[in-house]
């Protein structure tokens, strides 16, 4: 039958491409990138140049006459200090004095993905990996992120009952011109307000630039399983114009090489923000969108397989003596969709569910519910199995019935092809012909297969993407429900649930070997799941033992009804 032979193509082009995807990327890893120093500065290619005339709403395409240039020349590693350590209710924070740059954020309620007994770090730099934040101002001889600055003294751990700690570091640039760079760190807040105070000691020649970028390598801060689609990393821009776009290291390295390539997002925009993602995690540099500030976008490709992405704004021209002043929020912290939505429009966006993002919110909206009420991830997800499986009752019920007279007309579908064996036509004319007269839909097994593929898939994305089910545990050897049984019981009781299931719904295809096939598939699917997260084989798990239940039940219904049948004949 076509549609056998259609539904059997699907599950096998699904497993050949998960396979296929998980062999390339195991032989074909991408190119280690080589460590970055810690105690070598970037070079001067990492300081961006605005294009954007002060006050202008939009900004041309090329640099106009007059644009304050990139202040050239790297300072040497000799001035870098002591790292300023920053200790808050939710982190710990190390900032480097030589350019004020945050190069590690230690997150005090998420854990090491190698070692639990470490914090996760946000932003590190070592020599190992590099994701930091930097900041500076543009303009004729203005401080940058290579500028030693002086560290003021002050408070570095919250103190109880302060709502804020801050930590000033002050520079001067050629003209005289003060400038005083301000990190502010906010209680229960991921939060980091960076301020930039301009205090103009003569006449400037032109009012500065502020950037705010974040550097990182490409290299997963996670583990990754080979045998399932990887997280994105890289940066991201959001504004009213591209809403959320991803732009691929791979389309920043076109942009480097074809200067002229058209954007893959738009360059100006008076709203919006700009941020690195890695799995559970994102980082992004937000300024406000209540006073319309005129914004530049950009991405750049660095020396030692470095990426940066950042926003350039301007800051208003100041008289004589007075001070020019811009703050822009950075936001470092897990994925926590009711926080993200708090925190800034669009930024809840950097957890990515896919093509079924419309099923998996509600699914993980409702995970999240009766988590509130039961307290475990688990249990949460046995829970919200069986009430899909409630949701879906009518369909699996009508499904169960129909395999139930598949298996009770079996003896008559054998005997029809021991009588048409030789003609495969007149067999498929003569099956169809009973199942018309038992009242039987051959395919109406694999339905609830095929509609529940959404969820399996949406809920695959829930297990994926959620930080909040990251290392959450289960019962006894299921401490992490987003990483794989380490002991594979879940997926071998899950084969032996197949298997049983199988017994219990008989195939409707006659060929043999498709019939076995047919059977065989998903005892099969189970070897995948050695691969995928422990809570979604639970969710598969659970929802095969309540199928194996429902047709045990109407099979023995069924049985009942033809025993009463036979009766009234007699």
């Amino acid at each position: 039958m076509d549609t056998q032979r259609l539904i059997l193509f699907v599950i096998f082009s699904f497993s050949l491409l998960m396979l296929w995807d998980a062999w390339n990327r195991e032989v074909n890893p991408p190119p280690p990138l080589p460590a970055k120093s810690a105690s070598v500065p970037d070079k001067p290619a990492d300081i961006p140049t605005p294009t954007m005339p002060q006050g202008a709403q939009a900004i041309p395409g090329s640099a106009p006459a007059g644009a304050p240039p990139a202040i050239p020349g790297p300072a040497t590693a000799a001035a870098a200090a002591r790292l300023v350590v920053v200790k808050t209710d939710l982190y710990t924070a190390e900032i480097d004095p030589l350019g004020g740059v945050i190069v590690q954020v230690a997150l005090a309620q998420h854990r090491d993905a190698f070692d639990k007994s470490k914090p996760y770090l946000a932003l590190q730099r070592n020599g190992e990996r590099t994701f930091v934040a930097q900041a500076g101002l543009l303009g004729e001889g203005m401080p940058n992120h290579r500028t030693p600055y002086e560290v003021l003294p002050g408070p570095r751990e919250l103190a109880p009952g302060a709502d804020k700690l801050e930590v000033k570091l002050a520079a001067s640039a050629a003209n005289g011109d003060r400038i005083l760079q301000t990190l502010t760190f906010h209680r229960d807040s991921y939060l980091i307000d960076a301020t930039f105070d301009v205090s103009h000691a003569g006449a400037p020649a032109a009012a500065p630039y502020a950037y705010f970028q974040l550097t990182r390598d490409t290299k997963y801060a996670v583990p990754q399983n080979s045998m399932a689609p990887a997280a994105y990393v890289g940066p991201v821009v959001y504004n009213a114009t591209d809403h959320f776009k991803k732009v691929e290291p791979s389309e920043i390295d076109k942009l480097a090489a074809d200067p002229n390539r058209k954007s893959p997002y738009a360059r100006t925009a008076d709203n919006g923000w700009v941020g690195m993602l890695e799995h559970y995690f994102v980082a992004a540099w937000l300024p406000s969108d209540d006073r319309k500030l005129p914004r530049e976008f950009y991405t750049r490709k660095l020396d030692g397989g470095l990426y940066a992405a950042g926003v350039i704004v301007p800051l208003a021209a100041a008289a004589p003596g007075a001070t020019a002043q811009v703050t822009v929020p950075l936001f470092v912290g897990p994925q926590d969709q009711d926080l993200l939505k708090k925190v800034a429009a669009g930024l809840d966006l950097s957890v990515d569910y896919g093509i079924f993002t419309v099923i998996a919110a509600p699914l993980f909206w409702l995970l999240k519910w009766l988590h509130g009420h039961i307290g475990n991830w688990g249990w949460a997800i046995v829970v919200m199995t069986i009430m899909i499986k409630g949701a879906f009752y009518p369909l699996n019920a009508a499904a169960a019935r129909s395999m139930g007279k598949m298996k009770l007309v079996a003896p008559k579908l054998k005997a029809l092809q021991e009588q048409y064996a030789n003609d495969k036509q007149q067999l498929q004319m003569k099956m169809m012909e009973l199942y018309r007269q038992e009242k039987i839909n051959p395919l109406g097994g694999c339905l609830p297969i095929l509609v529940q593929i959404p969820v399996f898939i949406a809920l695959y994305w829930v297990l994926l993407s959620a930080v909040e089910l990251r290392h959450a545990p289960w019962v006894g050897w299921i401490q992490d429900l987003s990483a794989p049984d380490p002991w594979y019981i879940l997926p071998v009781i899950y084969a032996v649930t197949a298997w049983a299931q199988v017994k219990l719904s008989p195939t409707p295809i006659t060929d043999p070997v498709q019939a076995k096939i047919f059977q065989i598939m998903p005892i099969a699917f189970s070897v995948l799941f050695l691969f995928f997260p422990s809570g979604l084989v639970l969710y598969w798990l659970v929802n095969n033992i309540l199928q194996i239940a429902q047709q045990w039940q109407v099979n023995r219904m069924l049985e009942k009804e033809q025993a009463l049948a036979l009766a009234k004949r007699r």
